[in-house]
């Protein structure tokens, strides 16, 4: 009979697994936080090597267009000195289209752009938009090529104006080389005075300055910042992946031995409240039924005097009373175990007087009782009386399992990393499924129509008040089998 009580604590056991899944929440949010964070982080670090490049190009334009008007003014000084004074003093005036004064200017430009690097130097006519001269021929006498930069420049405006192309993919293999050309314009004035210039505008200068290698440099640059930004950044995550997944394994195994330890707290405080309640039932129906086994063995005497032949009646009652009484005793066993008497003694002792107090029972149901005793098992501590209540009880249970008969197989042992001593029971009965294996050490369940459901519990209890711990294993049709394995225990 199956007896299933009332679950006091169940509200108790999804308030505390509740509690424990909140308890991971700000694990999670630590996790989530972390992650973003390295976003965030990831995301900065582009930016601020897109800041530490775009800063770089931009104090690379300013620099250079710095030098260029320098250079611009140096040329309109050195032009006018060496080319414009001694030529109006020797010719009269200035034209460049005489191949002697073109020959003279483009000498002395390229003497001194020599070495400086420059592109180009061209000189625009102040009365038109005309290219009067060029250090590249193909543009001499070409119009309309000054643009807005060539009337500012007639306004007296020094300015520049930047042409490039490209970016940082440019560095990849495939697109075209990074193209960048600073463009300068000041005006062509006269000098009066060493280093003093008047308002009079001769034609206008224009200063073309490659900056397509340093531009290229800066993108390499920028490159190699984003690079090492993301090499970084895969390390910190990486080790920060690693950290957040070690971190949450070692967390859920904690939870779940968390979870293992609420559940045994919670089934202590279940089974001590039981154990309360089946002390004071017990120690209530003890007495009573003493009184009544006495009252009917008397009965019996009197019955057989007044009423010959109906002594089984007492008979009954007596030996029911008795069956009560064993209940009775089971209850008390479970909610008051008495403490272990430990003591060295030997296993094999114990199922050998097992096998002797068992015999005419096994005869009797057709079970044939096979002995494996290890001779060189060494004794362990224990309570000799209290383990062969544990024996006896196995037994028992194969016996009923084995209704037609069969074989039980008792086999001792060394523990397979030898610190401690097996005992093995196994039968040859109907075996179990795997949902009753996980249910048969739980107290009061049972699938007999006559039992208490306790027998393996007090058991479980006994075994592991000595250190051990037992195991079973069954397959449905074959048997079953049941390890107990004995741990040594301090005196």
């Amino acid at each position: 009979m199956k007896m299933r009580l009332p679950d006091f604590f169940g509200k108790r056991k999804k308030n505390k697994v509740r509690n424990r899944n909140a308890a991971l929440q700000p694990f999670k949010l630590v996790k989530y936080f972390s992650f973003t964070s390295l976003g965030v982080i990831l995301v900065a670090s582009f930016v601020l090597s897109w800041v530490i490049s775009n800063n770089a190009k931009h104090v690379l334009l300013a620099r250079s267009e710095a030098y260029s008007e320098l250079f611009a003014e140096n040329l309109n000084r050195q032009v006018f000195l060496r080319f414009v004074l001694p030529t109006v003093i020797r010719y009269g005036s200035i034209a460049l289209s005489n191949h002697t004064q073109f020959e003279r200017l483009d000498a002395i430009v390229h003497n001194i752009t020599r070495g400086m690097g420059i592109d180009s130097v061209t000189i625009y006519d102040s009365e038109e938009n005309i290219i009067s001269y060029s250090t590249k021929p193909e543009l001499v006498g070409k119009t309309d090529m000054g643009g807005i930069e060539y009337f500012k420049a007639l306004r007296g405006e020094n300015n520049s104006v930047l042409e490039s192309s490209g970016s940082l993919f440019n560095l990849l293999p495939g697109p075209p080389p990074v193209y960048c050309k600073l463009k300068t314009y000041i005006p062509f004035r006269q000098e009066r005075k060493l280093g003093e210039r008047s308002g009079s505008i001769m034609g206008v200068i224009e200063i073309v300055n490659d900056l397509s290698g340093d531009m290229e440099a800066i993108a390499d640059l920028q490159g190699r910042i984003i690079i090492s930004s993301l090499t970084i950044m895969g390390i910190l995550f990486g080790v920060l992946a690693f950290i957040v997944v070690r971190a949450n394994r070692i967390m859920e195994a904690r939870a779940r031995e968390r979870q293992v330890l609420e559940e045994k707290l919670y089934e202590a405080d279940r089974l001590a409240s039981l154990g309360k309640m089946v002390a004071a039932v017990s120690h209530e129906i003890k007495n009573p039924l003493g009184i009544v086994r006495s009252t009917a063995e008397i009965l019996g005497n009197r019955i057989s005097r007044v009423a010959p032949g109906n002594e089984h009646l007492a008979a009954i009652i007596v030996e029911e009373t008795a069956r009560l009484d064993s209940i009775v005793r089971e209850f008390l066993d479970f909610a008051r175990p008495q403490d272990p008497r430990m003591e060295p003694a030997r296993l094999n002792s114990l199922v050998e007087r097992l096998s002797r107090f068992m015999q005419p029972e096994l005869a009797k149901k057709s079970v044939v009782l096979e002995l494996e005793l290890d001779p060189d098992l060494p004794e362990i501590i224990m309570d000799s009386e209290q383990i062969y209540q544990v024996l006896l009880n196995m037994v028992i249970n194969s016996i009923q399992a084995m209704p037609d008969g069969g074989t039980i197989t008792v086999r001792t042992g060394s523990a397979p990393a030898g610190d401690g001593v097996v005992l093995e029971i196994r039968d040859t009965g109907a075996g179990m499924s795997a949902a009753k294996m996980e249910q048969i050490f739980t107290p009061f369940f049972t699938d007999k129509s006559r039992g208490t459901g306790l027998g393996l519990a007090i058991a479980k209890n006994i075994i592991e008040q000595h250190n051990g711990c037992i195991e079973v294993t069954s397959i449905e049709g074959e048997g079953s089998t049941f390890t107990i394995i004995f741990r040594p225990v301090e005196e």
